[in-house]
Formats: C-alpha cells, sequence, structure tokens
C-alpha cells in the first residue's frame, strides 16, 4: 500500500502522530529547515518546544520520558547542532531512557566531503546509542522511524538516532506510513525459565538474612506493585539504587532507603551482613559495589536482569535470570514462601536508631535543612530532578520517594547541567504535578539559559539552587584525600542568581538564615504563576556523609568525618 506524495518533512511529521508524540524538543537550523515547515504546513497536534541549546533539548527530552515513561523526541541541526547533543544522548544511555533524536545533515551527495556544517554524528554517536539510522530514501521515513520507536522502548530501553540529509526530508515519500518494520535481528523474549524461578525460590526459603536490591530495570519494567507485594508477602527487606527511588515506597518498614557510595549506613550494612542478595534489575555498578571482591562475599547472589550484557560483567552471581523484572517477580510471588526475618529485621532497624541520616539546624545553612524541610512541606509527593554533586546526594538522602517516575536524576554518566532542563521536560509531561529541581551553583550555570523555555511556557517549577560557590564534590575529595589542596573548585564570580532570573521575568527569593527556611520554600510553593527560584546561601565547605571510598569496601563506610589522615581513593570519584 503506497500514499499520496507527501514531503519527507510531512511524513516525519506523520509518523512521529502514529507514534503518539505529544512534544519535540529541539532547535532549527538550516538542514532540518523541511522539516521545521511540515511542522507548519501539516495539521498536527505535536508542539515543538524550542529550548536554547541543543543539549538542553536532549535533557528535556530525558526528564520528560523519565518522568512519564513514554519515549521523548529530540530534533536538532546538522553539524554542531547534532554534536551538541551527544552529552545528554549518552546521559540517556548509560541510564537506559528511551528516546529519538533526529539530526538533520548534509544533502546526500556532499557526504563526507565536508560539506557546511556536515558532522558524522551517526559514527560519533555510535557507542551512546542503542541504535542508529543514516537515511539514503524518502521512502524510508516511516519504517525507520516505526523501528527506531520500537527499538527505544522495548527490552533495555535506550536513545536511537536518526540522521536525515536535507534531500531526504525535501523529497517525496509515497511509502506506506504504517510501514512494516524488519528487524530480523532485533528479538524478544518475554519468556521466562520456570525452573530458574524454582531455583530461586528454594534459595530464598533457605535464607535467614535475605535482602532485595531493587534497581533501574525494576522502574522501568513498571515492577512497584510486584515488588511490594513480594517483598511483603516474604517480608525481605529493600534496599534500592539511586535510580530505583521510588519503586518501592521509602516509607515503607521493610525499606532501607538508597545504598552504595553515599547511601544510608543501615542499607550498606544490611548488604555486608545479608545471606542471600536478590538483585532485581540493577547493573550492580561501581558506586555500589566498593571492591567487587568483597562484595556479598559470604551470601547468595541472585541477579534478574533483562540484559544478558550485564548478568555476570561486575558481580559472578550463583543463580542468573535473564528476563523483565515485573514478569520475573510476577512468577515468582507464587512460589515465594513467607520468610521468618522477624529477628533479621529487627537487627536492621536498629541499625536504623543507632545510625540515622542527621544535619545540625544550628550554625550555617544547610543543604539537608533545605531538602528536607521542601519534603515536609510538598509531603513528599514533588517530582524531583537533581543535578550532579553533593545535593544530589543530600536529596537522595532526605527526599524520599514513594511513586515512581519521581526521581530524575543523571545515575551513570553524572552529567552536570541535566536538573534543570530535566525538570522542565518532566513539567511539559505531567502539567498537573508538582515540580522541583535541586541544582547547585555549579551545574545551573551550564545549562540556566533553558530558564527561557520555562518562563516563556509559564512553567509552575520550582528551582532551589543550593548555592556554596564551590564545586562542592571534588572539594569533598580534595580536603579528605589530598590534604584540602583546593584546585579548580572554587566558583568565585558567580552572578546574583534572584537578579538572573529576574532577568528572564523569573520570581526569585534569597534564603540565608535557618530560621527562614519554612518561610521562603513555602512563599516558593505557593508562587504559581511561572516558575521561581530560590537562591539559597549555604555552608560552603559541609560534606556528604555516610561515604565510601572509590575503590574500597563497604566495609570501609565512613559515617562521620574521619580523624585520621585517608589514602588517596583507587576507584574514580
Amino acid at each position: 500500500m503506497t500514499n499520496s506524495a507527501m514531503e519527507g518533512g510531512q511524513a516525519i511529521i506523520r509518523c512521529l502522530e502514529n507514534e503518539g508524540v505529544e512534544y519535540i524538543f529541539g532547535y532549527s537550523g538550516g538542514s532540518v529547515i523541511p522539516i521545521f515547515d511540515a511542522l507548519v504546513t501539516t495539521e498536527t497536534k505535536i508542539k515543538f518546544i524550542l529550548v536554547r541549546h541543543e543539549q538542553g533539548a536532549t535533557h528535556m527530552a530525558d526528564g520528560y520520558a523519565r518522568a512519564t515513561g513514554k519515549p521523548a523526541v529530540v530534533l536538532v541541526t546538522s553539524g554542531p547542532g547534532a554534536t551538541n547533543t551527544l552529552t545528554g544522548i549518552m546521559t540517556a544511555h548509560i541510564d537506559s531512557v528511551p528516546m529519538i533524536v533526529l539530526s538533520g545533515q548534509s544533502v546526500s551527495w556532499m557526504l563526507g566531503k565536508d560539506a557546511f556544517q556536515e558532522a558524522d554524528i551517526f559514527g560519533m554517536a555510535m557507542p551512546v546509542v542503542k541504535h542508529s539510522y543514516l537515511l539514503r530514501s524518502s521512502n524510508e521515513i516511516p519504517r525507520t522511524i516505526r523501528e527506531a520507536f520500537h527499538i527505544a522502548t522495548t527490552g533495555r530501553p535506550g536513545p536511537v538516532l536518526i540522521d536525515i540529509p536535507k534531500d531526504i526530508s525535501a523529497g517525496s515519500c509515497t511509502a506506506d506510513l504504517h510501514a512494516e518494520m524488519d528487524l530480523p535481528g532485533y528479538k524478544l523474549d518475554a519468556s521466562v525459565d520456570n525452573g530458574t524461578i524454582l531455583e530461586i525460590a528454594e534459595a530464598l526459603a533457605k535464607s535467614k538474612r535475605p535482602l532485595i536490591l531493587a534497581g533501574h530495570g525494576a522502574m522501568i519494567s513498571g515492577a512497584e506493585e510486584s515488588l511490594k507485594a513480594f517483598a511483603e508477602k516474604a517480608q525481605i527487606p529493600v534496599t534500592n539504587t539511586l535510580l530505583a527511588k521510588g519503586v518501592f515506597p521509602e516509607t515503607h518498614e521493610l525499606a532501607l532507603g538508597m545504598l552504595g557510595m553515599h547511601g544510608t549506613a543501615y542499607a550498606n550494612k544490611a548488604i555486608c551482613e545479608c545471606d542471600l542478595l536478590l538483585n532485581i534489575g540493577s547493573r550492580f555498578d561501581d558506586r555500589i559495589l566498593g571492591k567487587p571482591e568483597l562484595f556479598c562475599a559470604d551470601a547468595t547472589i541472585i541477579h534478574i536482569d533483562i540484559d544478558n550484557a550485564e548478568i555476570g560483567k561486575m558481580i559472578q552471581p550463583q543463580i542468573t535470570c535473564v528476563a523483565d523484572a515485573k514478569l520475573a517477580l510476577d512468577e515468582l510471588i507464587p512460589h515465594v514462601p513467607v520468610i521468618d526475618t522477624a529477628a533479621w529485621r529487627k537487627h536492621l532497624d536498629s541499625y536504623k536508631v543507632k545510625y540515622p541520616l542527621k544535619f545540625k539546624r544550628k550554625g550555617s545553612l544547610k543543604m539537608q535543612h533545605i531538602i528536607d524541610e521542601f519534603y515536609k512541606l510538598s509531603e513528599g509527593k514533588a517530582c524531583v530532578a537533581t543535578d550532579v554533586g553533593q545535593h544530589q546526594m543530600w536529596a537522595a538522602q532526605f527526599y524520599k520517594c514513594d511513586r515512581r517516575h519521581n526521581w530524575l536524576s543523571s545515575g551513570g554518566a553524572g552529567t552536570m547541567g541535566f536538573g534543570l532542563p530535566a525538570c522542565i521536560g518532566a513539567a511539559f509531561g505531567r502539567p498537573d504535578d508538582l515540580h522541583v529541581c535541586f541544582v547547585g551553583d555549579g551545574g545551573f550555570q551550564m545549562t540556566f539559559f533553558e530558564l527561557a523555555t520555562a518562563a516563556l511556557h509559564k512553567l509552575p517549577i520550582k528551582i532551589v539552587v543550593l548555592n556554596n560557590h564551590y564545586l562542592g564534590m571534588v572539594r569533598q575529595w580534595q580536603e579528605l584525600f589530598y590534604e584540602d589542596r583546593t584546585s579548580g573548585v572554587d566558583l568565585e564570580g558567580n552572578p546574583d542568581f534572584v537578579k538572573l532570573a529576574e532577568s528572564f521575568g523569573i520570581k526569585g527569593f534569597n534564603l540565608r538564615r535557618p530560621g527562614d527556611v519554612k518561610r521562603v520554600l513555602q512563599n516558593a510553593l505557593d508562587y504559581n504563576d511561572g516558575p521561581c527560584l530560590v537562591n539559597c546561601e549555604v555552608e560552603k565547605t559541609d560534606n556528604v556523609f555516610p561515604m565510601i571510598p572509590a575503590g574500597a569496601a563497604i566495609e570501609d563506610m565512613l559515617i562521620e568525618p574521619p580523624k585520621r589522615k585517608l589514602e588517596k581513593p583507587t576507584g574514580s570519584t
């Protein structure tokens, strides 16, 4: 079946409509003019969101996808427009976020000839995409877009790049807009091996000190209800990774909160003392392992993951199950016994009493105080986006999440500048919800120009700038491991963030004293005539604890500032 002829750009818009696309985040340019023209000449409900930098477009799309669970679309021009997306594509790739990036390209007959604004984005992006396409015919558009959405959203999700030469988007497309996919090498196995499920149930039945590690894969699969039912039936405590905040309610009596480098002391102690660890959808990244050879050395490790490449990559488990997390849990629930974990849970509860997350309210203004108060005032219901650094870890500690899709943070890439645009994208995807981004003064200055996008669309987001005038996490490492020889971390010259916000037409508040925290944050929460920003002048040299030095064993966790000199860490910062 063929369509009457239409321009390639119009076919692209129609195909995006077929995939249920609501928004396109992007920036225009010469090689994508036919697609932008199609947004005008084609009757469509798709809304284009003009950003101020292509990296901002990818982070907005990322935030939209994380907050809604739906794939997001980016549209940029060729050359620098395309290369500016690489940081955002990498961020989405390592955190398994579904995203379609449409990049313009020089005309087909000039490829490889150094044409104006030509860049081999197909080759550059290859390590950080799930798949990529370079279109060679306008009639490839419908099949390619359909395949791209299928690949981006199935199995382990990820970004897909479609590079579109200008003559292809301007050319005539006569292909069926509902063209069949042609993916002979892309096969998904939805089955769960029953024998493996029974083996897992048998191992759980023998356990005295079991522990569930809930990872981002459980979040992606929509396993929150299954996970809760499973944990409550078997009475097993649950810890979660940074990206899995909310997949199991962090206020639940079985919850131990986040584990790892800056996780709760009780979650990390549970890892050290459990006799069985059931990992559901976590890739055992270096931030939670410490020393891999010592991780759960005396425990039975079970790993459930949809991606076979993650099995045995960091840790060799005793039992493996390659499957979707929700499907595996649903199969496991009927077979799992009620385990007598009363003594184990009581023991871990004692750790919660002995090693609580805490901070001093007296003295200078603390980031923890601000985050904790915002959590209370918002009743834990906000969709939280963060940037990267100390504030990110304190937000993970003090803003508990009870709902899936309410925590948006760059995990594997650790991308500074992520927080503000991700929060904007989330606000487009969920306009009726409360949205806040906690950002440091360093990361905020990498993408603050997206304040224009937030202001233009009058998004009622709350931007909390935790301003310590330092790159705080790097400074913390220099203090602890390099005899306080600070270098390249003093952000002298920061702008007045309130005046900056006001220059965009955004309401600004200053917060300097602990006694004003509740009042100022409540004023920000009550303000809904567009975005508002709170500049918080916080303590400059506070440090995040608990802390496991990179490359050290979990058993070497620091609960509080050390009284001895520490050796330089062997792992990544």
